[in-house]
């Protein structure tokens, strides 16, 4: 329960942020003809345009070619992955099928020589389940390290397009975000993957990316 403590405290914050902008842009029209005027009135204002912005990231993250990237390069690791333990258990399978059809058949020299085959396909599997847990570990840590790199990417982008636009908040849509409800009005998110897109180029699927051009 701890743990949702942050996330409450930045949304009072938020909250409290929007409401000092609105009574900030709207300060010197409702001292004159709006005084008094309800702040509930102010909200539902069209007319009133706010410095801050929202960005779909489940829309980002489909069309930022830098994402594709990323995405692709998680898909071959995972399908290598996948391969390699096919393969080591397709041989698992073979090995033990030859087990037992040569100890139905008494093609085995001694009961010792039956047993060194059977401990063999028991270490065997063994290894495989290491190798398992090990290319699962590295598809995670490969996971984690590309979606830093993505947020750390989008991140500095952001600072970048933000110049000369006047925001002064952008909020993410995610679920975990304090955007709960926005106007469609604040949503840039399309004009935020056009200058992502521009700043990295077309998606390059074919090649591992190493990090977004500079």
């Amino acid at each position: 329960m701890k743990n949702s403590t942050p996330y409450i405290v930045s949304g009072v914050l938020a909250v409290a942020l929007i409401i000092l902008y609105i009574l900030h842009f709207t300060s010197g029209r409702s001292a004159g003809s709006a005084n008094g005027k309800e702040l509930s009135l102010l909200l539902n204002d069209s007319s009133i345009t706010l410095p801050i912005a929202y960005v779909n990231v489940d829309s980002l993250l489909m069309n930022y070619n830098f994402a594709k990237d990323l995405n692709e390069s998680l898909l071959r690791k995972e399908e290598s992955t996948r391969a390699t333990l096919n393969q080591r258990q397709n041989q698992i399978n073979s090995a033990a099928q030859e087990f037992e059809r040569k100890l139905r058949n008494n093609a085995f020299l001694s009961q010792e020589r039956a047993q060194q085959e059977q401990e063999r396909i028991l270490q065997m599997n063994q290894e495989y389940q290491q190798l398992a847990e090990r290319l699962t570990q590295e598809f995670m840590l490969e996971q984690e390290k590309l979606n830093i790199q993505m947020e750390d990417t989008v991140k500095a982008r952001m600072i970048e397009f933000s110049k000369g636009k006047h925001y002064e908040i952008i909020f993410s849509n995610r679920t975990t975000s304090t955007v709960l409800y926005a106007d469609r009005k604040y949503d840039i998110t399309e004009e935020v993957i056009a200058f992502l897109n521009e700043r990295y180029g077309p998606a390059t699927a074919a090649t591992k990316p190493e990090e977004e051009k500079k």
